[in-house]
């Protein structure tokens, strides 16, 4: 899906905004924090998170950026705000999978190596219309849902938008302070408050803009590498088009010649070039 880029200030950034939603997740505790609350599990010990990480294999050109990349001493842990509405989310899931995977055995483990791994998407709009609050989705076997492929793998979609429907009391808090960006626990209550306090300090001030400067670079050389790709193909194309009209002339003209000079006649000229008699005969 192609957006418009469009800057926001700081003073307007909330956390679902995707700097800031990593810059707030860079805090260790907060981090811990929202995964316990989206898993419903303790987090005994987790590595300093890494903001926007870029995994990009050496022998592929598309890597991918990760929101928010974390792990413990046998998990790890990729969770992506989405506040807009993403058609190819389940691509998305299995791209960022793959790039997780090769992260790790690029670094010389073994495929009994591979960590348990979870990519979460926080959406602030449903990306599958069926009001869950919660899309869990694991490999099982379709003939028999007792047999269990155990890869350790776990794609997990929240949507926020459906917040009140959510059981669990500390994820639907979370859930709806996601959505609506109004803290009432005492835990958004802390995460609004790294939100406040992101705002006035000089290094998150400068790495956003120059981020914001980044992306906007970024988008405009799409689009003027997408518009000379227009116009190169329009130019190729005009040309092939060009060439068939004048081989087809050059036909016509060559044919035309064989029947004033009496050597063929309308009927097998039009046949042999596939056009119809009156309209071969405004050509004579």
């Amino acid at each position: 899906m192609s957006r418009d880029y469009k800057f926001k200030s700081v003073e307007d950034l909330v956390f679902s905004d995707d700097f800031m939603f990593g810059a707030v997740m860079r805090e260790p505790e907060i981090c811990k924090g929202v995964l316990e609350r989206l898993l419903k599990i303790k987090i005994e010990h987790i590595e300093y998170p890494e903001l926007q990480k870029q995994i990009t294999p050496y022998y592929a050109q598309k890597g991918v950026r990760l929101d928010v990349y974390v792990a413990d001493c046998d998990k790890v842990f990729d969770v992506e705000c989405q506040t807009y509405k993403i058609d190819d989310i389940g691509y998305r899931t299995r791209y960022y999978q793959s790039m997780i995977d090769i992260d790790t055995l690029l670094k010389g483990n073994s495929y009994s190596d591979l960590k348990e791994s979870y990519i979460l998407f926080i959406c602030l709009n449903d990306p599958f219309e069926k009001k869950l609050p919660v899309y869990t989705f694991e490999r099982v076997c379709k003939e028999n849902k007792d047999v269990s492929l155990n890869d350790k793998t776990h794609h997990i979609i929240f949507n926020a938008s459906a917040w009140e429907t959510e059981q669990d009391r500390e994820l639907k808090e979370f859930l709806s302070f996601v959505k609506n960006n109004e803290a009432h626990s005492d835990f958004t209550k802390e995460v609004a408050k790294m939100v406040q306090t992101k705002k006035f300090e000089n290094t998150f001030i400068n790495e956003y803009l120059a981020w914001n400067l980044h992306d906007q670079d970024v988008e405009k050389r799409a689009k003027r590498e997408g518009r000379l790709a227009g116009i190169a193909e329009g130019r190729k194309a005009g040309i092939a088009e060009g060439r068939k009209a004048g081989i087809a002339e050059g036909k016509i003209s060559a044919y035309t010649d064989l029947i004033r000079d009496g050597l063929i006649s309308v009927k097998d000229a039009s046949k042999k070039l596939g056009i119809a008699e009156e309209d071969l005969k405004a050509y004579l």
